[in-house]
Formats: structure tokens, C-alpha cells, sequence
């Protein structure tokens, strides 16, 4: 029987953005097999130049809506590393504790309104609310405490208003935080309930491996997610203000988005680096998680992307906790409304990065002595996984040539298609954020 395949999905559903699938196979040979990335560059990096330092990470937020949290700290970051700008410790674990809420949010809503119609045989998660009305609403009890904690710690959902260099413009108070820590520690059963549906149904994720790089934060003192090294699988620690050194973008014909290669032609980020990465770090009930699906470092199932998600999303909750009783034990140390730390504005370059919900994330800015932004790049988690879904695709195509007809449950087309589609889910891409190729020079 001939195998030949003509596949154009456009607009393959349940991301965020707009990417192309187009698969070509004439009797059996791969013609053509590639991602497409169709958005519109955004020119983000450009909007910045002539801003100044105050207004940085209320803009690049908008590169964003589901990780605008992990825009703003990326961008915080470099500007108080240009200004050598230093934040209290209460600061920090306020910032950790806020970044916690943002990756819950992310994690649940793709593990369980993206990703888990397929693995339910469902168009989407509209239908899953008649089927599955109780899986449903758990997914949704989960989702809404990380909306909470985002609320509680930056004073909204997204787009943040108290996150400013140097700190927060305003603090919860304790009794918040007491109320947080309660709805936290009432998630696990939730949670719980989550990981045994996902396990259930995890004999649905296809058994594909295709042995690459990973890329993350790491740091010897926590799971990292806000501080920490450049890790790569491959080849050991670098400091993030030498990112380009593992990033090396560069840019592809049918891309709007850059690509980046470290060691080999491609890396992975996102929830599966870290875990590998900082497995030893993961608190214990995640770690308990982890051992449920036999998920194990390093790991080079991009399908157990889903899996190390919702691991991270159990490490967020514990951590959290963990991270209010540190605050409360010590007590907050008070400041008013509509604070403004006092900063002297000099001239410098700053390197931010940390971990989005989708993978490392960072940003460099360079300021004049007014405090004015001369230059910046944005270095999104997407645009580094482009190349790697690219790579897994031109791998598993072939592998779903191999398998005989009498074994199949669907026609070779649809299940490539199906196949491609939760592979690009599995990376739960942000598209939109990654296109922000810009290649300008200015002649006076």
C-alpha cells in the first residue's frame, strides 16, 4: 500500500499563538516535515529603547498575559543588575512566593484544559464539563488558588502593579498570608486527585524518546525557579550574564521566531529541563509525584513535559508554604502604601533571568546615565524550544511510518496528525511571546 500523506494543519489548537504543521510523504519518502511559526514579529525589544527604567517591566509584561509575572521579574532583574540595585530578603521570598502563583496558574490551565482532551479524546475542554464534571471542577479549585496567590502577592491576576525595581510598591499582610497558607495546604487532596487522573490516562502519551539537551536555572540551595546558574545536560553551569554563549540564536526561513542551538542542533526548556536539571531539589510530595510516572533524570520523553508540569505544580504548593512560614516566623517588616525604594540611576547593563512557566527566560537592557534604555534583548522559552519540537517532529514521523497497518487504530494520516499535535502541545508553546525577531540598523 502506498504511504502517502499530505498533512496542513493551520493552526494547530490549544496554544497560545498561531503555528503551522505541514507534513508531505510520497510513497513512503518524508518530503517535507516542518513547525511553522506564521505570527507577526512584535518588536517588544525595540519598544523599550528611549523608556525609562521605570517603565520596563510594566511594558514587557505585555509580552505576556499567562507569564506576564515571569516578564516583569526578568526585566526587574536586569535593570537592578544595571544599577546595582540590591532588594531585602523578605523582598526575594516575596518574589519566589508570587512566582510560585504564576507557574500553578500555567501548569494547571494546560495540563488541565489543554492538554488533557486529548488524552480524553475530546476537541477541547468544553465537552469534558458534561463528561467529566468532577475532574473538571477540581482542575478549576487548583487553578483558581494560584490566581489567588498571584493576586494576594502582586495585587492582580496578570499585568502586576506592586512589582517595582527594587521591591514591591506594596506587601500583603500577615493575616493574608495566613489565609493563603490555609487554601494552599486544603489543595493537596486536589492535586492528588489530578496526578492519579493524569496516570491513569498516561498510557495515551506516546512512548517517544529522542535523546537531546536541556536547559535551565540551577542552583545548589533551591529547585530553581527565580536565582540560580545556566545548567545544560550537556554541558555543565554558566553565569546568565553569559547567555549567549548557550543561546546562539538564529533564524530559519519558515519562522517569524528565532531558533537558538547550544551543543547540538537543539535544546529543550520548560518544566522537563528543570526537573532534570533539579530533580534532587523537588520538595518530597513532588518528588512522590514524579516517582508515580517513574519520571527520572534525565528524562527524554518530550511527552513527560505534561508529567514534569504537574510535578513542578505540587513542588509550587509545598514551597509556597514553606516560604509563608519563613515570612511569618520572622515577621513582614512593615512599609507603606505606594512604596518607592531610593535608587540612584546610573549608567550599566543588566542581565535578568528566570524560570516561566514554559522554560528560561531573559532579559538584558542597557541605560544611559539618565536611566534611559539604549538597548535590550528578550531571549523568550519558546523561541528556544522551536528548534527541538522541529527536531522531534522530523524523528517521529518516521517511527509512525514504521508501525504495520493491521496495528493501527487510525487511518497513518490522523494519527501523524494527532501525533504532531500533542507533541507541539507537550511544549505548551506560547508563540505569540517568542516572535520578536528584530534586525534593525539606524543611519543618523
Amino acid at each position: 500500500m502506498s504511504k502517502s500523506v499530505d498533512i496542513n494543519d493551520e493552526y494547530v489548537t490549544r496554544v497560545e499563538g498561531h503555528g503551522n504543521i505541514v507534513v508531505n510523504i510520497e510513497d513512503g519518502d518524508i518530503e517535507k516535515c516542518q513547525w511553522q511559526v506564521i505570527e507577526a514579529p512584535r518588536f517588544f525589544e525595540s519598544m523599550v529603547v528611549d523608556r525609562s527604567w521605570k517603565e520596563l517591566h510594566h511594558v514587557t509584561s505585555r509580552i505576556c498575559g499567562i507569564c506576564s509575572m515571569a516578564h516583569q521579574f526578568a526585566s526587574l532583574k536586569a535593570t537592578e543588575n544595571a544599577m546595582d540595585i540590591e532588594i531585602s530578603d523578605q523582598d526575594k521570598l516575596l518574589r519566589r512566593l508570587a512566582l510560585h502563583g504564576e507557574t500553578i496558574q500555567s501548569h494547571v490551565l494546560h495540563v488541565g484544559y489543554l492538554a488533557l482532551p486529548d488524552l480524553l479524546d475530546a476537541g477541547s475542554v468544553i465537552p469534558l464539563a458534561s463528561s467529566h464534571p468532577e475532574e473538571v471542577k477540581t482542575v478549576i479549585r487548583v487553578h483558581r488558588t494560584g490566581n489567588e496567590l498571584s493576586d494576594t502577592i502582586g495585587g492582580r491576576n496578570t499585568h502586576q502593579q506592586r512589582l517595582i525595581p527594587g521591591g514591591f510598591s506594596k506587601i500583603p499582610t500577615e493575616n493574608e498570608l495566613v489565609q493563603l497558607k490555609e487554601k494552599l495546604e486544603n489543595s493537596f487532596e486536589d492535586l492528588n486527585s489530578i496526578a492519579e487522573l493524569i496516570r491513569d490516562l498516561s498510557p495515551k502519551l506516546a512512548n517517544f524518546s529522542r535523546e537531546t539537551e536541556f536547559i535551565s536555572l540551577s542552583s545548589e540551595d533551591e529547585y530553581a525557579l527565580y536565582d540560580g546558574l545556566m545548567k545544560s545536560t550537556d554541558t555543565g553551569t554558566e553565569k546568565v550574564e553569559n547567555y549567549e554563549e548557550y543561546t546562539n540564536e538564529y533564524i530559519v526561513p519558515q519562522s517569524s521566531a528565532k531558533y537558538t542551538k547550544n551543543n547540538r542542533e537543539s535544546y529543550m526548556v520548560g518544566a522537563l529541563a528543570r526537573v532534570n536539571n533539579n530533580y534532587d531539589r523537588l520538595s518530597p510530595k513532588a518528588k512522590e509525584v514524579a516517582e508515580k510516572f517513574d519520571l527520572d533524570p534525565v528524562d527524554h520523553h518530550p511527552y513527560m513535559n505534561n508529567v514534569a508540569q504537574l510535578v513542578e505544580t505540587v513542588h509550587c504548593f509545598e514551597d509556597a508554604i514553606d516560604i509563608i512560614d519563613k515570612l511569618l516566623d520572622r515577621g513582614l517588616q512593615e512599609q507603606g502604601d505606594y512604596h518607592q525604594p531610593d535608587i540612584e540611576v546610573k549608567a550599566g547593563r543588566g542581565v535578568g533571568a528566570v524560570e516561566a512557566p514554559r522554560g528560561i527566560l531573559i532579559h538584558d537592557y542597557t541605560y544611559d546615565e539618565n536611566g534611559v534604555c539604549t538597548s535590550a534583548n528578550c531571549v523568550i522559552p519558546t523561541n528556544q524550544n522551536h528548534g527541538n519540537i522541529q527536531k522531534d517532529m522530523e524523528a517521529l514521523v518516521p517511527e509512525i511510518l514504521k508501525i504495520p497497518e493491521g496495528e493501527r487504530e487510525l487511518s497513518m494520516k490522523t494519527e501523524i496528525e494527532l501525533a504532531l499535535e500533542m507533541l507541539v502541545r507537550a511544549y505548551d508553546p506560547c508563540i505569540s511571546c517568542s516572535t520578536h525577531y528584530l534586525d534593525v540598523e539606524f543611519v543618523e
